[in-house]
Formats: structure tokens, C-alpha cells, sequence
């Protein structure tokens, strides 16, 4: 999507050759207009696939899911990271590796919220290693519900998470597919 990548390439921060901060519209400051086209690009590559419910984790995908949600008129589920007291213990639950805060974390989804005949899209604001997106696909699947596709706003092309993913047959579809950044040198997108 050239108007996500451009506004990568204007506004993000390159730290490392591992972390982008994208936190101007992304993950921190929330470009609302931005999230309504790229809600509108993942219904348009997912149109016909009768997605009825979109899942995200907790905490930076929930406001571009929630866009989606608007976009393909469904109901947004978020993974909790932790239990509280206001969740039924009735739950699917599976234990995720954060890259971005280099910690494990106990995520979960209640058993009210997901159903065998649900069909649906997963989204989230960065894939790297992958682990997010494993953990969200075991608590579909522990449903008995249906993965239909990922929908991932910046996927770091150069990390294993995307290959992974797409080599254990589930549709993926980033929005920006990076292929190597550094300080130094800024960003190159996948052609």
C-alpha cells in the first residue's frame, strides 16, 4: 500500500536494523484517516471470504481492527495479555514471546467471544517473528473457529515471521512488506 509506505518513509524512525518507530500514526498517535484506507484495503483484498469477526491482540492492534471492524461490519475481538478479574475463566489461552518487549505473555480470548462458526481475519500492526500471530491463530483454532487471513499493517520481510506463517498454508497480506532498513541506509520495501 504506497500511502502506508510513504508514510513510513516520512515519518518513521529507523533505531536499528530491527526496530522502526512508527508511534507518530501508528502505535502511540493514531492517524484515524490512514487506518480507515488501510481498513478499506484489507476488505478489498479479502472481499468474498464472509469474514464475521476480526481478532487482534492486545494493545497496539486493537485501533486498526477496530477501523477494519467498521469497514467490514463485524465485531472486533482482542487477546487480553493476562488475566483480570473481569474475565470469565472460562477461556482459550496460549503463551506468546513479545520481540518488541523481549518478555512472554499469557494471552487470552473468553470462551464467550469466539465460536466454531466464526470466520476470521486477524489483524495486527507489525509482524516480525511471527509469535503474536501464532498465539491469536492457536486461540482461533482452540474455537474450533476458522483462520480466514492475516491482515498485518508492516511486516518486517526480512525477519522469519511472515515465511513462516504463509508456509503453514494461512493467507497473509501486509499492507508494507519491508525488506531491510538501518539507520544508515533508511528503508527498501518488497517489490
Amino acid at each position: 500500500m504506497e500511502l502506508l509506505e510513504k508514510r513510513i518513509v516520512s515519518d518513521g524512525q529507523v533505531k536499528s536494523s530491527e526496530i522502526l518507530k512508527v508511534d507518530s500514526f501508528l502505535n502511540h498517535q493514531l492517524d484515524p484517516e490512514l487506518f480507515l484506507k488501510m481498513g478499506e484495503e484489507w476488505k478489498r483484498l479479502y472481499e468474498g471470504c464472509e469474514i464475521n469477526k476480526i481478532v487482534t491482540i492486545e494493545a497496539s492492534g486493537i485501533a486498526i481492527a477496530c477501523m477494519a471492524g467498521l469497514i467490514f461490519g463485524c465485531p472486533v475481538v482482542f487477546a487480553k495479555k493476562g488475566k483480570s478479574r473481569n474475565v470469565s475463566d472460562s477461556c482459550y489461552s496460549t503463551i506468546v514471546h513479545s520481540f518488541t518487549h523481549g518478555y512472554d505473555n499469557l494471552i487470552l480470548i473468553s470462551k464467550e467471544h469466539l465460536f466454531p462458526e466464526d470466520k476470521v481475519l486477524i489483524i495486527d500492526d507489525f509482524m516480525a517473528n511471527g509469535a503474536a500471530l501464532e498465539g491469536l491463530i492457536e486461540l482461533i483454532e482452540q474455537a474450533g473457529a476458522t483462520v480466514v487471513g492475516c491482515g498485518i499493517a508492516i511486516e518486517k520481510a526480512f525477519q522469519p515471521g511472515g515465511d513462516r506463517i504463509r508456509s503453514k498454508g494461512y493467507r497473509v497480506e501486509s499492507l508494507a512488506r519491508i525488506a531491510s532498513m538501518d539507520p544508515e541506509n533508511g528503508i527498501t520495501f518488497v517489490r
